[in-house]
């Protein structure tokens, strides 16, 4: 029997996905990174796919190391339900802070392999900066109103 493609991970399911790893207690491993997604958001990806996108690889290698610094088990000592959920709430703001940090640093990185590139090109901070077009909406709307595309037109 051939499985379903799931659907193509968008933003959406991306940041889903990088949220799960933030919150994430315990062991760690693409299949029960798969799991969760499947119950949270009922579609199961492979870990292929999910590998292929740099801030879901980032945000699980990043949450990875913070996980195996923290010891096992907590305190044993009883703490009320509202510290818990304090406690909890305190450790996943961090996961996320690191792993924004670290796709902050990816993103520098990006950014100067760019500059480079632009500068080696002639590439002036002028254009560069300079604005992008408007957009045109109201026509988009007029040709997809009367089922029209660029093609049809002879554009």
């Amino acid at each position: 029997m051939t499985r379903l493609r799931e659907k193509n991970l968008g933003d959406e399911v991306i940041e889903t996905i990088v949220q799960v790893l933030d919150g994430w207690s315990g062991k760690l491993s693409w299949e029960a990174l798969i799991d969760a997604i499947e119950k949270r958001t009922g579609l199961k990806y492979t870990r292929q796919a999910l590998h292929r996108h740099e801030r879901i690889r980032l945000a699980f290698t990043v949450r990875k190391k913070q996980l195996s610094r923290q010891p096992d088990e907590q305190s044993h000592e009883t703490v009320s339900p509202e510290l818990q959920a304090a406690l909890q709430r305190i450790v996943r703001l961090e996961a996320e802070n690191q792993r924004l940090a670290a796709e902050n640093s990816s993103l520098l990185e990006q950014f100067a392999r760019w500059a480079y590139n632009a500068q080696t090109r002639n590439l002036t901070k002028e254009i560069l900066n300079s604005p992008l077009p408007a957009v045109d909406r109201e026509r988009s709307e007029r040709l997809h109103s009367h089922g029209r595309s660029r093609v049809s037109q002879g554009d």
